[in-house]
């Protein structure tokens, strides 16, 4: 594979080894894994292809399905499950996450990512990443739906710039509610009577990048309400090779990272 045969270019941190680690130990991962470097290998076994392998996240999460129902079988022989089907739905979001880490952190040891850019599911280890987040409509709070983030860090380790993104396996799994934190911080940053009228403020200088990500798993994106509502991102992807005026393929996120953070 390309990571044995070149010069790394980029060494994991402590935390960025803790995490890579773990997602390739994770049983369900496994076959998710195998998938990724089969079609790495199909597309050259470079560092364009590791760039391309994000768009092609719904053909290997479907062909990693079996090997995965196999060993929740085995976990409900043992009682550790109740539900193989409630299981599967569980992991199918767990393994996009996982994979677009994976994957992403690969990309930035071969050098196609800045160093300086960090991934992270975990909003707790980003200092001041609450601050940007937290939107107040008249005394109460609004967060944001915010499964990873993108950033890059300050000299004091404060974030600085960041990418919230948004994941979905499918649009049925409230995909509204994921633009409308979006929607609310618009408000919140411009002139308007709807910004005074339920008391929106947010006090931030450098606002967010909203992104939205999905696998798309039921075929979803043509359907026109859906269409409307990717217009609400900075940036909508999805993890199949296809490019459309309102989404764009996940290995576009790659460039787009390093453009704008």
């Amino acid at each position: 594979m390309l990571l044995e045969k070149l010069k790394m270019e980029y060494t994991l941190n402590k935390e960025e080894r803790r995490i890579y680690d773990k997602i390739e130990k994770t049983n369900y991962m496994l076959p998710v894994i195998k998938g990724i470097k089969s079609i790495v290998k199909e597309y050259g076994d470079n560092k364009t292809a590791w760039k391309e392998v994000f768009s092609h996240l719904y053909k290997i999460l479907k062909g990693a399905e079996n090997d995965v129902r196999n060993l929740l079988s085995e976990r409900k022989l043992k009682g550790e499950i109740k539900d193989i089907n409630q299981s599967l739905k569980s992991i199918a979001g767990n393994a996009f996450s996982n994979a677009i880490v994976y994957i992403f952190l690969t990309n930035k040891i071969l050098g196609n990512i800045r160093s300086n850019i960090f991934i992270t599911g975990q909003k707790s280890k980003i200092k001041n990443f609450d601050k940007i987040a937290t939107i107040n409509v008249d005394g109460e709070t609004q967060k944001p739906d915010a499964d990873l983030i993108i950033y890059t860090k300050k000299e004091n380790n404060e974030l600085d710039k960041c990418i919230i993104l948004s994941l979905k396996t499918s649009l049925r799994e409230r995909a509204g509610q994921t633009y409308k934190w979006k929607l609310l911080m618009e408000i919140a940053t411009s002139d308007n009577s709807i910004k005074d009228k339920y008391n929106i403020s947010y006090d931030v200088d450098d606002m967010p990048m909203v992104c939205f990500a999905t696998v798309n798993f039921y075929n979803e994106i043509d359907n026109p309400q859906h269409r409307g509502m990717f217009k609400f991102f900075d940036k909508a992807f999805i993890s199949k090779p296809v490019k459309k005026d309102f989404i764009s393929p996940l290995s576009e996120l790659v460039d787009f990272v390093n453009k704008e953070l």
